[in-house]
C-alpha cells in the first residue's frame, strides 16, 4: 500500500503568478506597446462590425502646452463612454481631434519670433502649422499613456486641407442662405491681440476700475409737465442750475458719450445738495449720497423718466450737447438710474443709438489708442487714458465722486487682459434671420433643436436655451492670419462684393487641394473661375483680409468629421464653458447648414479643484498633471479617480485623494488575486458545473452578481460612472472578500481538487471574476487586461478583455427561488452578528481564533421564523461563520448574550469540542478515528480518501496507456 500523503501537500492553497504589487508606472507602458503592436483598437472595431453605431464626437483642444488635469478628466471620461458603449455591443469609433487655428497658437509663435509682424503672412502660417503639429504629437503620446483608445494615427485637425475646405464651404452656405452681413457695431475687442472676440472667447475675471459719478448740465427741452404747473417748459420746472448724474466704471468712454438714457417708468428727483442741484433716480439718492459723501439734500421736485426724452444736456468737456433717451435696460441696481450712453462702445448703447439715430462714434485704433479728441488723451490707449479723463472731469468741475471699484470684468480668454467694446466693421451671422425659403429664424430653429437633445445633467437644456435665446448676432470675423479666410471678393472697379456662389465655391476646391494657404499664395484671378466678372464688367478683384472666428472652425467639426450615418453624433462631452463655446457654435453651424442639431446628447463635466476647492493653476502652485500622476501612481489610478467622482459637479484632486484611491485599488486587486489564486487548477472546459449542480450559496452569489451587473450596465448607459465604481468596489471588498470568499476558503482549500463542492465554488468564482473584470475594464483599463491574461478562459474567448462584451445578467443568473434568496440574506445578517460576538470572545481570551470556537444559537419569537431557518441550515453554519461547530438550541441558552445587530437572536461563544485537525485546523471530536491519518478530522479523512482514489485512477490510467 502506498505511503500516506504529506498532509500539507494535499491542501489546495492559492497559487497564481498574478503579482500582488501592481507596478503600474513600470508595467503600463509595456502594455501600451503590446496594444499598439497588436493593433488592438482596429481589432476591437473589426469585432464590432455590423453592430449598432454609437458616435462620441471629440471636442478639439488646442495643441498648446502639456495636457493638464482638466484635459485628462475630459479625455478619460470620453474613453469611458466609448469603451462602455463598445463593450455593450456597439460599433463605437473614436476619432480624436485638435483645434489648430486661432490666437493661442498665434500668440505662442509670436513669442518664439520675438514679436508681431516679423515674417510675411504665408511664412507666419507655416510656423503656426509647425507649432500645432509639434504639440499634437505630444498630446497624442500623453493621451495614449492614459489608456485611451482611438484613431491616433489619423485624427482630425482643423488645419487639414479637407477640414479647412469644409469650414469655408459652411460659411458660404450661411452666406448663400442670407444669414451673413457686414456691419459696424460694437464687439468685444482685445487691444493686445488686435482682434475682435466672440462671446465664447471672453472670460470674466476680477478687475479694479475707476468708479466715477459725473455731472451733465441741463440745457433745455424735454416732454414732461410737472403736476399743477401748466405748460411751463421742463427746464424751467426743474431749474436752470440742475445737472443730471451718471455713473460709470469706464471713464475712457466719456469722450464718446452721445446720450443719457432714462427708464420711462422710474421716478426721478431733483435734489438740492452742497454739490449743486442734481437729477437722478429717486430710489438711488441714498446710495449716491453715501458713495459721494453728501451730507445735506432736499428734494425739489420729482418727474417720470419719460419726461426727459428729448431733453438736451451739455457734455462735461467735449463741445457737444447730447439728448435724453428712453431705455428699458436702465436698472436701479447701481449707479444713478441715468445711463451714460456711448453707442460705439456697448451693445445696449448701440441699439439705442440705432433707435434714436445717434452717431456710432468710436475713433480708436486696433490697439485701443484714441485717434481723435482733446490733447490730454489723444494718442493714448484707453486704459492709460482712464486717470487722465478722471482728472479732466475734476478740473472741469464735473466729477462728483471717484473711487476704485472691484468687479467682474470681461477679459480675453487667451492673453487674460481686459477687453473693450469697440464699434468696428465686422462680418456677422444674423440670429434673427430666416434662411431663404424657411420661415423660422436661425435663433428659433436652434432653440427648437435644443429640446430634441438629451442633456446630462438636465439643467444643461435650460442653460443652452438661455445662451441661444439672449445672444446677439454672431461676430465671425477676426483680424488675424492663422485661420480660414473669409471667402469674399470685392470688385476693384466699383467695390461691389462678388455674389456668384458657384464662382466662390471654386475657392473651396483650391482649399481641398492646398488648404487655406491657397488664399495667400494665389491671386483672386487664379482662385476664381476664368472670366469671373462683376455686374459693372470689371474682372479685377480684391480679397477680404479677415479670417473666420475659430469657434466657427470648431463648430464645423461635425460637418468635417462625421460621415454618413455618423451624423448627428450620439453625444458631445465637454466642460461647462462649452455652453458658450463648442456646444454653442456646433449647434448654430449645424442648424444653419443642415437644419438640425449635430448631437443627440450632451454630457457636461465640472472643473478640477485642489483640496481647498481652488481651481488648479501653475501660478498657485497647486496644479497636478496627468503625466506626473502616471509616473508616480499609474494611469489606472487616475482613471479610478475619474471613475469615482461625481464628475458633473466640480471635482477635487489632491495627494490625500490619490492615497485613498491607492488603498481602494489595492483591495480590488487583492480580491481578483484571491480569485485567480483559487482558479489555478480550474479548466472551464472540464470543471464548470451546471447551475443545477451548484451549491445554493454559490447560486445565490451568482444571482447577486447578475443583479450588480444589471445595475452597472444601466449606470454605464446613463454615464453614471461613479455609481459603477462604488458598486464594484463595495462588492469586491464587502460581499466577496469579507464574506463570500472568506466563507469559501475551507471548501476551496480542504476539499479534494475535483470534488463537486469545490468545483461548485470554483465555477462561481470563475463566473463572478469573469463578469467583474469585464465590468471594470473601461475604468481599470490596464489592470483588467492584466487580470484577463491570468483568468482561465474558454477557447472561444477573445485575447483582450477590451475585445469582449459585457456579460448578460440573464446568462449569469441562476434564478434561485425568492424565498431561498431571502434566507441567505437573513443568514448573512446572522453571520454579521456572530462575527461581532466572536470578536468579543477573542478580546475576552475565551478563544484565540474563530476555528477554536463553538457557537450556540437560539432565536426567540421576536426574530420570526429564524429558529426554523437556523435548524434548516445548521449543516452550513460552521462554514458560514468560519468556526468549528455550531449548535442550534431549541430553548434559551444559559450565559448567552443578545445579538446587538439582530433582535431576538441569542449567541453564546465557547471553546470548540474535541481536538484540532492537523490538516484543516477545525476542531472535532472525531480526530484520531482514521488510523492511516490519525491527526485529521472526519471531513479531511473523506477528502484524503478522494484524493488517494483520484491518484490511483491516474496511476491506473497511466499503466494502461503504456
Amino acid at each position: 500500500m502506498a505511503e500516506p500523503l504529506e498532509l500539507k501537500k494535499t491542501l489546495n492553497l492559492p497559487k497564481t503568478d498574478f503579482p500582488m504589487k501592481a507596478g503600474l508606472p513600470q508595467n503600463e507602458p509595456k502594455q501600451l506597446e503590446a496594444w499598439q503592436g497588436g493593433n488592438l483598437y482596429e481589432r476591437i472595431l473589426e469585432t464590432r462590425k455590423g453592430k449598432p453605431l454609437f458616435v462620441l464626437h471629440d471636442g478639439p483642444p488646442y495643441p498648446t502646452g502639456e495636457i493638464h488635469l482638466g484635459t485628462g478628466l475630459n479625455k478619460i471620461l470620453k474613453d469611458l463612454v466609448v469603451k462602455t458603449k463598445s463593450m455593450a455591443g456597439h460599433y463605437a469609433p473614436y476619432v480624436p481631434g485638435w483645434d489648430c487655428h486661432g490666437l493661442p497658437i498665434e500668440t505662442q509663435v509670436e513669442k518664439e519670433l520675438g514679436g508681431k509682424g516679423k515674417v510675411p503672412p504665408a511664412e507666419f502660417r507655416k510656423l503656426c502649422r509647425q507649432f500645432a503639429v509639434r504639440y499634437v504629437e505630444q498630446h497624442k503620446k500623453d493621451f495614449k499613456r492614459l489608456g485611451i483608445f482611438g484613431r491616433w494615427n489619423d485624427p482630425y485637425l482643423t488645419m487639414s486641407h479637407e477640414y479647412e475646405a469644409t469650414i469655408a464651404g459652411a460659411f458660404l452656405d450661411f452666406m448663400e442662405k442670407g444669414y451673413v452681413y457686414r456691419g459696424r457695431k460694437p464687439v468685444y475687442w482685445c487691444i493686445y491681440d488686435s482682434t475682435a472676440l466672440a462671446e465664447a472667447e471672453v472670460e470674466y475675471e476680477d478687475h479694479s476700475s475707476p468708479s466715477i459719478w459725473v455731472k451733465f448740465g441741463v440745457v433745455g427741452g424735454g416732454k414732461g409737465d410737472a403736476a399743477g404747473t401748466g405748460k411751463v417748459p421742463l427746464e424751467q420746472k426743474i431749474g436752470s442750475d440742475v445737472s443730471a448724474v451718471i455713473w460709470t466704471t469706464t471713464p475712457w468712454t466719456i469722450p464718446h458719450n452721445r446720450a443719457l438714457a432714462f427708464h420711462p417708468d422710474f421716478e426721478y428727483a431733483v435734489v438740492e445738495t452742497e454739490k449743486g442741484a442734481l437729477l437722478l433716480a429717486a430710489d438711488r439718492v441714498a446710495a449716491f449720497k453715501a458713495e459721494c459723501g453728501i451730507k445735506e439734500s432736499r428734494v425739489r421736485a420729482t418727474f417720470k423718466g419719460r419726461d426727459f426724452e428729448g431733453m438736451i444736456f451739455q457734455h462735461p468737456f467735449v463741445p457737444i450737447q447730447v439728448p435724453g433717451i428712453l431705455a428699458d435696460y436702465v436698472t436701479l441696481d447701481q449707479g444713478s438710474g441715468i445711463v451714460h450712453t456711448a453707442p460705439g462702445h456697448g451693445a445696449d448703447d448701440f441699439y439705442s443709438g440705432q433707435k434714436y439715430g445717434l452717431e456710432i462714434y468710436a475713433p480708436i485704433d486696433d490697439k485701443g489708442v484714441y485717434l481723435e479728441g482733446l490733447p490730454e488723451y489723444r494718442g493714448k490707449d484707453v486704459f492709460t487714458a482712464n486717470p487722465i479723463i478722471v482728472k479732466l472731469l475734476g478740473d472741469r468741475g464735473a466729477l462728483l465722486g471717484h473711487h476704485e471699484y472691484k468687479h467682474s470684468y470681461p477679459h480675453c480668454w487667451r492673453c487674460h487682459n481686459p477687453v473693450i467694446f469697440r464699434a468696428t466693421e465686422q462680418w456677422f451671422i444674423k440670429m434673427d434671420q430666416a434662411a431663404h425659403g424657411r420661415e423660422k429664424t436661425l435663433r428659433q430653429e436652434a432653440l427648437q433643436e435644443i429640446h430634441q437633445v438629451k442633456w446630462f445633467p438636465a439643467w444643461g437644456e435650460d442653460r443652452m436655451y438661455e445662451m441661444i435665446e439672449k445672444r446677439p448676432d454672431w461676430c465671425v470675423s477676426r483680424q488675424r492670419f492663422w485661420g480660414v479666410p473669409i471667402i469674399v471678393f470685392y470688385c476693384q472697379g466699383c467695390g461691389k462684393r462678388l455674389e456668384d456662389f458657384k464662382a466662390l465655391r471654386n475657392v473651396v476646391k483650391w482649399f481641398e487641394r492646398e488648404g487655406a494657404d491657397a488664399w495667400y499664395q494665389h491671386t483672386p484671378e487664379e482662385l476664381l473661375p476664368a472670366d469671373t466678372k462683376c455686374a459693372c464688367g470689371g474682372s479685377k478683384w480684391r480679397k477680404e483680409n479677415d479670417i473666420l472666428d475659430v469657434w466657427f472652425d470648431s463648430g464645423s467639426s461635425n460637418l468635417a468629421v462625421l460621415k454618413g450615418a455618423e451624423w448627428p453624433a450620439d453625444v458631445y462631452l465637454e466642460g461647462p464653458d462649452q455652453y458658450r463655446g463648442w456646444f454653442h457654435s456646433s449647434l448654430l453651424v449645424a442648424t444653419g447648414v443642415r437644419d438640425a442639431s449635430p448631437y443627440r446628447g450632451v454630457v457636461t463635466h465640472g472643473w478640477t479643484l485642489d483640496e481647498q476647492g481652488r481651481p488648479m493653476s501653475k501660478s498657485l502652485g497647486n496644479a497636478l498633471y496627468p503625466i506626473e500622476i502616471c509616473e508616480r501612481w499609474g494611469a489606472d489610478l487616475l482613471r479610478l479617480w475619474v471613475g469615482s467622482v461625481e464628475y458633473q459637479a466640480d471635482v477635487k484632486m489632491s495627494e490625500r485623494v490619490m492615497t485613498q484611491l491607492s488603498e481602494a485599488y489595492r483591495k480590488i486587486r487583492n480580491t481578483f488575486r484571491f480569485a485567480l489564486g483559487n482558479l489555478g487548477d480550474f479548466d472551464p472546459s472540464r470543471d464548470v458545473l451546471s447551475n443545477e449542480q451548484l451549491e445554493e450559496i454559490d447560486r445565490w452569489m451568482l444571482d447577486r452578481t447578475a443583479e450588480l451587473l444589471k445595475k452597472c450596465r444601466e449606470w454605464y448607459a446613463n454615464y453614471e460612472f461613479h455609481r459603477v465604481y462604488h458598486a464594484i468596489h463595495d462588492y469586491c471588498v464587502v460581499d466577496l472578500s469579507a464574506f463570500y470568499f472568506d466563507v469559501l476558503k475551507d471548501r476551496l482549500y480542504t476539499k479534494a481538487p475535483r470534488n463537486k463542492s469545490r468545483c461548485s465554488a470554483q465555477t462561481a468564482v470563475w463566473k463572478i471574476s469573469s463578469a467583474l473584470v469585464r465590468l471594470a475594464a473601461p475604468i481599470l483599463v490596464f489592470t483588467a487586461e492584466e487580470i484577463w491574461k491570468y483568468l482561465p478562459k474558454e477557447q472561444s474567448e477573445c485575447e483582450s478583455v477590451h475585445m469582449t462584451l459585457f456579460p448578460e445578467a440573464d446568462a449569469l443568473a441562476c434564478r434561485i427561488a425568492k424565498d431561498a434568496a431571502e434566507k441567505w440574506e437573513r443568514l448573512a445578517q446572522v453571520r454579521s452578528a456572530v462575527l461581532v460576538a466572536l470578536e468579543q470572545a477573542r478580546a475576552a481570551k475565551t478563544i484565540g481564533g474563530g476555528l477554536e470556537a463553538k457557537v450556540q444559537l437560539h432565536a426567540g419569537p421576536q426574530a420570526a421564523g429564524l429558529q426554523r431557518l437556523l435548524e434548516e441550515k445548521q449543516a452550513v453554519l460552521p462554514a458560514l461563520f468560519i468556526v468549528s461547530q455550531v449548535a442550534v438550541q431549541p430553548s434559551a441558552i444559559a450565559g448567552s448574550i443578545p445579538a446587538e445587530t439582530f433582535p431576538g437572536l441569542a449567541i453564546r461563544i465557547e471553546r470548540a469540542d474535541g481536538s484540532k485537525c492537523e490538516r484543516c485546523w477545525n476542531y472535532s471530536e472525531r480526530v484520531g478515528e482514521n488510523s492511516r491519518y490519525p491527526t485529521v478530522c472526519e471531513r479531511c479523512s473523506e477528502a484524503l480518501a478522494e484524493i488517494e482514489g483520484s491518484l490511483g485512477q491516474a496511476s491506473s490510467h497511466q499503466r494502461h496507456s503504456l
